[in-house]
């Protein structure tokens, strides 16, 4: 795979994230109230997660559009990812929410999105290894 098909490929996987982050948190920001009683999740829990996910969609959004993708920009992502995906059993196991069947559903489907998206990225940024990527 050349160069240019290996970056588009992780372009694309960070695109895609942004585009799936942006609308999930901002779902999460207008609809808190609505999803709390549907979800079973505390509406602030939702909002603050939505409010997160901002910053980490401009970085994204920053990272995708450079000429040559930082490899530490890309690392960065998919490390978030890997977190954000942990972080979501755990919030499951820990016994802090009760989620109803639909908000275990939405916890379990978002996380399973996120963790799809870092590995599409980690293969991305894979098949770019030993081309030249930025450094910084």
């Amino acid at each position: 795979m050349s160069h240019d098909q290996s970056s588009t490929f992780l372009r694309r996987a960070l695109m895609l994230d942004a585009v799936a982050s942006g609308a999930t948190g901002l779902l999460m920001i207008a609809g808190a109230g609505l999803a709390e009683g549907l979800l079973g999740l505390p509406a602030a829990l939702l909002r603050g997660a939505g409010l997160i996910l901002m910053p980490y969609v401009a970085f994204v959004i920053y990272a995708a559009t450079r000429a040559a993708i930082p490899r530490p920009a890309a690392w960065a992502v998919i490390a978030a990812n890997a977190l954000w995906t942990g972080a979501s059993a755990l919030l499951l196991m820990s016994g802090w929410v009760a989620p109803t069947a639909l908000g275990y559903a939405f916890v379990i489907g978002q996380a399973a999105v996120v963790g799809l998206l870092g590995e599409l990225q980690y293969v991305g940024l894979r098949r770019g290894a030993g081309r030249p990527m930025a450094a910084a």
